[in-house]
């Protein structure tokens, strides 16, 4: 029978930590699926200029802190970040946001190597350039005249090059090769969006080298007040079927109706960028999925306001193709006041979706799977429920822009952040701390196991076995 374990992934020496821990991402070495890392914006606990990572040794039981990340601040840790194992050979893979540079309001995009989990030393900067947005890197490990080489993308919302921003970097040869590494600046918007792309930029990769990339092309922005963005945009899949290493990449998939490159899954969705739902803004919302047994088969997902009624914040949407991208569905799935869609399939074609629910004055992070697409009811979980004030937003994004989610073989492995009060009742499948905590008077407790703590924002790490 299918298990599912979630644990706090905050370590037992952190107990006294009271920092937004949001934003988290993850990555489990296809070779070794014990070894997984996470990450969110967590300062380093000494106040130090490097940003921590969380490693787990032991299938995501237990958790501890290394500070190897570049850039860090001793109040945000870093910027957006994002991590991946190559395929083989147990690299570890990040693009970041220095912190640093974004206390001088500088967009400072790095991309990170280090040789394995078990290192100490600092990750290697192999690209710095300012002005790109929230970096999502995916990596691949493909054989060659012999030789196994890491093949990185990451994608990324490239606001110097506006306004045509989605963009994607990629090398084939990230391994070994001295930086820059072969990374090569890729756009992969070819239409003409208004002023720029949306921030989400997200690429699914086939282990025989099929690559797609998704994005939000913003086709009218005005100003809704305040921070607000009145946007209409299209949800838009390209492809390479060379690894996106070839002369001209991301230019295999071309819309059936107008033949720019690029297929539109939907057109003339509408969003208020920068709107609030539950302490968190709302808006750039995307995910995007890839059958490991079948490159012409992916899915979709993304939030809009589009057929939502008053008092409505957004609405999921999920679709899918099954030839390469070319034709789509109508909505498989929608979800109402969600956001942060994560998607993955394992080998068995049952197909992952997580997400987060406001509703009744509480976040829900829930994980549905199906085989068919919601045809029958999908087996589902509700991982985690809390109150949504609690506790006051420090810094946007609260929970975050994104949440992960990933497959090693048949597995599901997930992360996401949340509050981190203890209380049973807001883990309806059980939780795991390792952070000194008291479940019976729902009260967090400092190292001495005395002192309290006040609730604060955690990341928490998921595995459903199957």
């Amino acid at each position: 029978m299918p298990t599912l374990k979630i644990v706090n992934i905050t370590p037992v020496a952190l107990s006294g930590n009271r920092t937004q821990d949001a934003e988290p991402d993850l990555a489990v070495n296809p070779e070794h699926p014990n070894e997984v890392v996470a990450t969110a914006f967590t300062p380093d606990p000494m106040g130090g200029s490097l940003a921590p990572i969380y490693v787990s040794t032991d299938g995501g039981d237990t958790w501890i802190l290394r500070s190897i990340v570049p850039g860090g601040t001793p109040t945000l840790g870093t910027g957006d970040i994002s991590v991946s194992f190559a395929s083989k050979g147990g690299a570890l893979y990040a693009g970041i946001l220095n912190a640093k540079a974004s206390l001088q309001d500088i967009l400072r995009m790095q991309i990170l190597r280090s040789p394995g989990i078990s290192s100490t030393a600092p990750m290697e900067v192999l690209v710095s350039r300012d002005r790109p947005d929230q970096p999502s890197v995916v990596a691949g490990s493909f054989e060659a005249d012999g030789v196994t080489r890491d093949r990185v993308y990451v994608a990324n919302n490239d606001l110097g090059r506006a306004p045509r921003t989605a963009a994607v970097d990629v090398s084939d040869g990230a391994r070994t090769a001295a930086p820059p590494a072969g990374f090569v600046r890729n756009r992969v918007e070819q239409r003409t969006p208004d002023g720029q792309d949306g921030p989400p930029v997200r690429i699914a990769l086939h282990p025989e080298g099929t690559v797609y990339a998704t994005f939000e092309s913003w086709q009218n922005a005005t100003d809704g007040g305040g921070d607000i963005v009145n946007v209409t945009f299209d949800v838009v899949v390209t492809r390479d079927d060379s690894g996106g290493v070839g002369a001209n990449p991301f230019q295999d998939l071309k819309d059936a109706d107008d033949s720019a490159i690029g297929q539109r899954v939907a057109t003339g969705r509408v969003e208020k960028f920068n709107a609030f739902m539950g302490q968190e803004r709302l808006g750039g919302d995307l995910a995007i999925a890839v059958d490991p047994t079948d490159a012409a088969r992916i899915r979709v997902a993304w939030c809009d306001r589009v057929g939502a009624s008053a008092g409505v914040g957004c609405i999921l949407h999920v679709r899918h193709s099954t030839d390469f991208g070319q034709t789509w569905s109508d909505d498989v799935r929608t979800v109402t006041n969600a956001k942060n869609p994560a998607l993955a399939v394992n080998t068995d074609g049952l197909l992952g979706l997580a997400y987060q629910q406001f509703g009744q004055g509480q976040w829900a992070t829930v994980l549905e799977l199906t085989a068919d697409d919601w045809q029958t009811p999908p087996e589902r979980h509700v991982l985690h429920q809390a109150p949504a004030n609690v506790p006051t937003a420090r810094f946007l994004p609260f929970l975050g822009d994104y949440i992960r989610l990933l497959t090693v073989g048949r597995d599901f492995y997930g992360v996401f952040s949340g509050n981190n009060t203890p209380d049973h009742a807001n883990f309806p499948e059980g939780v795991t701390y390792q952070r000194h905590a008291d479940f019976v008077s729902h009260q967090l407790l400092d190292l001495d196991n005395v002192t309290l703590v006040p609730p604060s924002i955690d990341p928490f790490f998921y595995h459903r076995t199957a």
